[in-house]
């Protein structure tokens, strides 16, 4: 879905915990005989069962549980410790080959060994398949992987210090190579992973049931409760099924008024814990030949012209916060490069840079969604306020999360708003993914400027390093406006009075703790 001054954190402890009506001992899982599973629900959709054709939140939170990677990020902490491996380090100091030792004692969920085989295998098929929306564009330095019995290596083309970061995401989620096709993706609802969690039954877009793998060897010392997960189309029949208690825990996405109107969760025990949160959302535009968005002075203009605290207030009813950078506070090399570039709405900026580059108006173009009230709403507001300026004359489109994702990455919007969580706790997550070449927007965005100042911050084994690099990558996306950063999120787990640990299933790294959950 991730306490130092310098470097990034997102740590649940510097959330707000709220509990309701219980004491403190009752936060942790009791050993009392209630088996019934815990039912969570979430809006993020599973779009593939397959690691290597899914690059989003609903996704990955599925694989945090029935795969295993490498290396994983326990609660609370950015730096990765072993899960299938039972050691992993760079060779030498040039950061260029990265080795691990596989464990010994893993299997699949059908009972086949684990082997280092299977993690070249898995990384190849995900670099070979390359889907529009496959976590591909996460290794551009990676060259190549050789199995060596238990030892895999990693060999760079580059310098990259967040190599490691990359190997603990669901992009490096292990497969069985005799089970997943080599050259296209798998299909149907089976899934042969080695994870806490086994996937018994699964209805895409509906519910998936995961028990716990008794098999399961890595970081997680105990596996936890059997799970349901339940998922929604929209915001509002998440809210819906949380009112009648069809769901115990809900986890993304509330609607803003839901989450406000929660204030008094000691009437209906409810437990709220809020964090601050890594996810962030962005306009992004279509840059590719044919989009009115491929002349950068149309983009500046929209620049110029968004207010975010309009949208925030509004359709956010500010559960999120105005961002003014590509790289969210709390994070190494955060800025306000838009704030700088653009400091107030400014329909009469916007004319001028258009009149300067002979641009006829008003300029028209597509604004596409995903289907949802909030998100809707968001497009109004966007669409009003470029309206108004006469600049602009705005279509909107409104889609299902996966033929949304599809529409997008094969150039139908001229702009759409996409969330991003973090892959990995470092600022090189929301940079190379988002505006690198061959980016994971698929937004025909390319900037040789850029790709040099992203390849500079990955040299850094001390982070803090790479921090006047990160802030001239902004500085850059300021001026070409690949995107312009709306909002950054606040992140919410909402639970019944009788579920324990759902404070620890989010902390903005993108894995979902599913395990920590249980019954008091």
């Amino acid at each position: 879905m991730r306490s130092s001054s310098v470097r990034l954190r997102i740590l649940i402890t510097c959330g707000v915990l709220v509990v309701a009506g219980i004491g403190g001992w009752q936060l942790l899982p009791s050993d009392d005989v209630r088996t019934d599973p815990i039912t969570v629900g979430t809006t993020d959709e599973v779009t593939s069962l397959d690691p290597a054709g899914a690059y989003d939140a609903g996704s990955w939170a599925m694989y945090s549980n029935v795969y295993q990677s490498l290396l994983t990020f326990k609660p609370g902490f950015t730096t990765p410790v072993p899960d299938a491996a039972e050691s992993c380090k760079f060779l030498g100091t040039k950061l260029t080959t990265y080795q691990c030792t596989l464990r010994d004692d893993l299997t699949f969920s059908n009972g086949r060994k684990v082997t280092g085989e299977d993690v070249k295998y898995s990384f190849e098929r995900m670099l070979g398949i390359k889907t529009d929306v496959g976590p591909q564009p996460l290794f551009p330095t990676l060259k190549n992987v050789v199995a060596d019995g238990r030892k895999v290596t990693f060999n760079l083309s580059g310098r990259d210090a967040t190599f490691p970061l990359k190997l603990a995401t669901g992009a490096g989620s292990i497969v069985d190579r005799t089970q997943y096709p080599a050259k296209r993706l798998r299909t149907g609802t089976a899934v042969d992973g080695s994870g806490p969690y086994v996937l018994k039954e699964y209805e895409p877009g509906v519910s998936a049931r995961l028990e716990p793998n008794p098999a399961y060897r890595g970081a997680v010392s105990k596996t936890g409760r059997t799970v349901v997960v339940k998922y929604f189309k929209e915001s509002e029949e998440l809210a819906a099924a949380w009112k009648s208690r069809q769901v115990d825990v809900t986890h993304r996405q509330m609607p803003p008024a839901f989450i406000n109107s929660l204030k008094d969760a000691k009437k209906d025990g409810t437990k709220i814990t809020e964090a601050a949160s890594a996810e962030i959302r962005n306009l992004n535009f279509n840059v590719r030949p044919g989009s009115v968005m491929a002349d950068k002075a149309v983009r500046q203009a929209v620049a110029a012209v968004i207010d975010r605290p309009a949208i925030t207030t509004g359709p956010y009813q500010s559960t999120v916060e105005p961002l003014y950078s590509l790289i969210p506070q709390g994070f190494v090399g955060h800025s306000t490069a838009f704030y700088d570039a653009y400091p107030e709405p400014s329909a009469a900026t916007a004319k001028k840079i258009l009149k300067a580059a002979d641009i006829d108006t008003p300029v028209k173009f597509t604004l596409g969604h995903r289907k949802d009230a909030t998100y809707a709403a968001e497009a109004a507001e966007l669409k009003r306020q470029l309206e108004l300026t006469g600049l602009f004359e705005v279509t909107v489109e409104s889609v299902d999360w996966q033929s949304f994702q599809k529409a997008y990455a094969q150039g139908r919007f001229d702009a759409y708003p996409v969330g991003w969580l973090p892959d990995f706790p470092d600022s090189d997550s929301f940079t190379a993914p988002l505006v690198g070449t061959d980016n994971t927007l698929h937004n025909g965005f390319s900037s040789g400027t850029i790709d040099s100042l992203i390849s500079a911050t990955q040299q850094y084994s001390d982070r803090a390093r790479a921090t006047d690099d990160f802030k001239a990558i902004q500085t850059e996306v300021a001026k070409d406006v690949p995107l312009v950063p709306l909002w950054q999120k606040k992140d919410y787990v909402l639970s019944t009075e009788d579920v324990a640990g759902s404070q620890y299933l989010s902390d903005g790294t993108g894995i979902w703790r599913l395990w920590e959950l249980g019954w008091i």
